[in-house]
C-alpha cells in the first residue's frame, strides 16, 4: 500500500477528474487505479436504491449536484431540525448538503467541507440552483481536509457524511474532529463503508480498492473504539447489506474484481458493508481528547 500522502493525492487527483466528469468513476480512469466509491452508472437509480425520495430530489437538487457517490442516506438518520447548524465531510458536489438545507430552514446553516478543488467548484457553482429552486441561501462550502476541519470548536449541531470517512488516512483523527466541533449533545449521523472482518492482504494492499471504499474501511470493532475513544457515546452501528448486495450481483467491476481476489466460497458481501453510524457527544464529555 502506498503511503498516506500518496494515498490521499491519488483520492484528491481521482475524485478531482470524476468532477471535472460530471459523472461516477465507473468509466475509463485518470490513473492505474479504477473507479470511486458507488460507482453508479445511473446516479437516480441508485439514490432510489439507498432509500432517497425522488420527488424530494426533483425539487430540491441543482442539475449535476447527485454524482452517485453514495452508500447511504445521511440525511434520513439525522433527524434534523429548524436552526440546526450541519455539516457536512467530503461534501463533494453538494448533493446531501443541498438536502440538507430545507430541512434546517432560513435560521440553519449547512457547511460542506471538502479536499478536492473541482468538487468544491462545483458544489459552489451548484449554490446558484440551490437558491433558485429553495429560495435560500443557507449553504457554504469550505476547502479543508476532514482530518483538520476548518469549523470552530462546539459549533455544530449535527455532523453528516457520506461514503467519504473510509477514505481517510487517519481515521482516529477524523472522529477526534468530528467530537471536537460538535456542541454538547451534538450527534452524529453518517453512513460509510465498514469490514465485517479484515480482508486478505491482496486486497488490503489494493490501491483500486482503497479508492473504491473497500480497503480503507475501518473493522466494525476498530470504528466503534475510535468513536469512543473520541469522547462520543450511545454509539449505533446498523449494517445495511443490500448495499454491496446489489452492487454484486449488478456485476460492477470493482466487485467483480474484489470477488475474483478473496478466497473461494465468500463473496464481498461477506466483508464489508454500508452501514448507517450514529453517536452523541455527551452533554458531560470526561473521555481521553474531550475534555478542556
Amino acid at each position: 500500500m502506498n503511503n498516506a500522502t500518496d494515498l490521499r493525492a491519488t483520492v484528491r487527483e481521482e475524485y478531482g477528474a470524476m468532477a471535472r466528469a460530471g459523472s461516477s468513476c465507473c468509466g475509463p480512469s485518470t490513473s492505474s487505479t479504477n473507479g470511486c466509491c458507488a460507482p453508479a452508472a445511473n446516479p437516480d437509480a441508485l439514490a432510489a436504491a439507498i432509500g432517497y425520495d425522488a420527488k424530494e430530489l426533483a425539487t430540491i437538487l441543482p442539475e449535476g449536484a447527485n454524482l452517485g457517490l453514495s452508500c447511504g442516506n445521511p440525511g434520513a438518520i439525522a433527524a434534523l431540525k429548524p436552526g440546526e447548524v450541519v455539516l457536512d465531510l467530503g461534501s463533494g458536489a453538494g448533493f446531501d448538503a443541498f438536502l440538507c438545507g430545507p430541512k434546517v430552514g432560513t435560521k440553519g446553516q449547512v457547511i460542506g467541507v471538502d479536499m478536492t478543488p473541482d468538487m468544491l467548484a462545483r458544489a459552489r457553482n451548484n449554490l446558484i440552483g440551490y437558491t433558485q429552486r429553495t429560495g435560500l441561501a443557507n449553504i457554504e462550502f469550505r476547502m479543508g481536509e476532514i482530518e483538520h476541519l476548518p469549523v470552530a470548536d462546539a459549533s455544530v449541531d449535527v455532523v453528516i457524511s457520506n461514503c467519504v470517512i473510509n477514505l481517510s488516512t487517519d481515521k482516529p483523527q477524523v472522529w477526534r474532529e468530528i467530537a471536537r466541533v460538535l456542541k454538547p449533545g451534538g450527534r452524529v449521523a453518517v453512513s460509510d463503508m465498514v469490514l465485517l472482518k479484515p480482508l486478505p492482504d491482496n486486497l488490503k494492499n489494493a490501491v483500486e480498492a482503497y479508492v473504491g471504499c473497500i480497503s480503507g474501511a475501518s473493522v466494525v470493532d476498530d470504528l466503534r473504539r475510535m468513536m469512543i475513544n473520541a469522547g462520543l457515546a450511545t454509539v449505533r452501528l446498523e449494517s445495511k447489506a443490500a448495499y454491496v448486495a446489489a452492487l454484486t450481483a449488478g456485476d460492477d467491476p470493482l466487485y467483480r474484481n474484489v470477488a475474483a481476489a478473496l478466497p473461494p466460497g465468500t463473496t464481498p458481501a461477506d466483508y464489508i458493508t454500508s452501514m448507517d453510524i450514529r453517536a452523541v457527544k455527551p452533554a458531560a464529555c470526561c473521555a481521553p481528547g474531550c475534555c478542556p
